[in-house]
């Protein structure tokens, strides 16, 4: 069966040849490495993820080797309780300049994108899997923690010694990169910089590294079975993970709504992740600003991304008044501060 060369480098530098790969199936929904399912002869399913090559296009500054983040996100999650149901990593090669380029192999998780099941989950089925997903994201949660913040590829920096610190370097740099790119934008790069830099003294309320997916809408969460009976199936794609606040994944687990209303998802959470979240003037501040981080992210890709047409529209009209919301809490936390 012929396959693509890239694909077939990386599986013959782990002694797999062709005639063992009864099938490949490249997967759609991401928007930066490549990802393949790859169905060996003697039953095993793997997922296979390689970046671009370098000569690809422009990127973010924090994507830069994403895939050590992803190692890191399921090497951290491998010592907790199987509920996780993340993939395992098989091999992975990180080394970019390696023949084969960088790579990671992970184990298949059954199932399908969560926002794929949701017109045929029985009755009450969402909120019993909202608590399941509550209690897997509190277990990573507990996941142990290195002892600094940011992204584990040093992408931007090396891990910071305190969250404000990271926090503060990974909203310059996608600011600068809007610069780069010039994005367009509700208001000023540098008017956005000082806004979040005034409101970053919140930030060290948080002492303890923990591991953030920050990926975690419906579309990298899977579920499998069938209605009645469905389960979790995987918590996937954790390539923009980083070590940071706990409460940074509300922010995409409620793409777009508010997690203080999931009280399902916050219920399970509490259980696993050693008590009920409480949202006061700090978290409510802190949620602000990753949610206005990961607005930023969603509009400053288009360019490099070349997002074109009515996606590009869809981003500006649905993204843009919320980074501006996002920005107005925050002034309203300054205000009341005096």
């Amino acid at each position: 069966m012929p396959i693509d060369s890239a694909l077939s480098a990386v599986l013959g530098s782990v002694n797999v040849p062709p005639e063992l790969i009864a099938s490949y199936d490249p997967l759609a929904g991401g928007t930066y490495n490549t990802v393949t399912r790859v169905g060996l002869t003697d039953g095993r399913e793997w997922v296979v993820k390689t970046p671009p090559p370098a000569t690809a296009g422009s990127h973010l500054g924090y994507e830069r080797d994403l895939l050590v983040n992803e190692v890191a996100f399921y090497t951290a999650a491998a010592g907790l309780a199987e509920e996780t149901a993340v993939p395992r990593v098989v091999h992975s090669g990180l080394d970019p300049a390696a023949p084969e380029g960088a790579y990671v192999i992970m184990t298949a998780c059954p199932g399908r994108p969560w926002h794929e099941v949701t017109d045929t989950m029985a009755d009450g089925e969402e909120q019993r899997l909202r608590g399941d997903l509550g209690r897997a994201v509190g277990r990573l949660h507990t996941a142990p923690a290195p002892g600094g913040f940011g992204y584990p590829s040093a992408a931007l920096a090396p891990l910071a010694p305190t969250w404000r610190r990271a926090f503060t370097t990974m909203t310059d740099a996608v600011l600068a990169d809007a610069l780069t790119y010039t994005a367009r934008l509700p208001r000023a790069a540098p008017d956005i910089r000082g806004l979040l830099g005034a409101a970053s003294y919140v930030l060290d309320d948080v002492t303890r590294p923990a591991l953030v997916h920050f990926d975690l809408w419906q579309g990298n969460i899977l579920v499998a079975g069938e209605p009645g009976a469905r389960r979790i199936g995987g918590i996937i794609d954790g390539e923009r993970m980083f070590w940071g606040d706990p409460a940074a994944d509300f922010v995409s687990l409620a793409l777009f709504g508010d997690i203080e209303e999931d009280k399902d998802f916050l219920a399970g959470y509490a259980s696993a992740a050693g008590g009920p979240v409480e949202f006061d003037d700090s978290l409510r501040l802190r949620l602000a600003l990753y949610r206005s981080y990961l607005y930023l992210i969603m509009l400053v890709e288009t360019v490099p991304r070349k997002t074109a047409g009515a996606d590009l529209e869809w981003t500006w009209t649905e993204v843009a008044p919320r980074l501006e919301a996002a920005l107005g809490e925050v002034e309203s936390a300054l205000r009341a501060r005096g």
